[in-house]
């Protein structure tokens, strides 16, 4: 089974397409699915899971959320298996994560060395987070996506990998592989680091999508 483990759709902030259409490049690509990574939102999830069953693709219920300390993003969090939305508003990382948990869900530390947005304090939530998103598409830097694999495996972490994509057409350029049936036996398999992780670079061009989906947003006054 292969998914693309961080997509963002326009129920995100800086989305422009919806989730079937994320969904249906994805499968196009040769994967079985995606995990649903809205910016601090699970509001995509009903489309995404009637899009996912209409399509017969495996769906993982997420959200990408950004951690503030001091007024100042200084991370973001990605929540898989998540059952209800994680609001971040005045909480640290160690409740994000905790509350990620206690839905059942895994805890994965995006893109630590990206390089506008790398996590700030890695040494310090390594081991409180479940793992690393070790491959993103998005990074726009190979010595990134290069370091956190060598960090991930220096410090045997659990790792997985998205394209990041805000576009149909960057669905599916970095994914997990495992040996698992169903979305929970995939989960245990990335605890247990008994995945692949498989990517390539999007396009820099790619980042436009990103940037007329803040406009749409802030155009449209949500």
């Amino acid at each position: 089974m292969k998914i693309d483990f961080h997509t963002h759709t326009y129920y995100s902030n800086d989305g422009v397409f919806s989730p079937e259409k994320i969904i249906k490049s994805a499968l196009k690509k040769g994967l079985d699915g995606i995990a649903i990574t809205d910016h601090n939102t699970a509001a995509g999830w009903p489309a995404a899971i009637r899009a996912a069953k209409k399509l017969g693709a495996v769906l993982i219920l997420g959200e990408e959320i950004k951690i503030k300390k001091n007024g100042r993003i200084v991370g973001e969090i990605l929540g898989y298996f998540l059952t209800r939305e994680i609001n971040p508003k005045g909480k640290s990382a160690e409740r994000i994560i905790e509350e990620i948990k206690k839905q059942g869900g895994l805890a994965i530390i995006a893109h630590p060395y990206h390089w506008r947005k790398p996590f700030k304090e890695l040494e310090k939530y390594k081991n409180l987070a479940d793992g690393v998103e070790a491959f993103n598409s998005r990074s726009q830097s190979k010595n990134g996506n290069k370091n956190v694999l060598e960090f991930a495996q220096k410090n045997n972490l659990p790792m997985t990998a998205g394209s990041d994509c805000h576009s149909p057409f960057e669905a599916g350029l970095a994914y997990v592989e495992a040996d698992a049936k169903t979305p929970e036996e995939f989960k245990e398999l990335i605890l247990k680091r008994k995945v692949k992780i498989a990517g390539r670079q999007a396009p820099v061009y790619g980042q436009i999508f990103a940037t007329i989906g803040k406009l749409i947003h802030l155009f449209l006054g949500n």
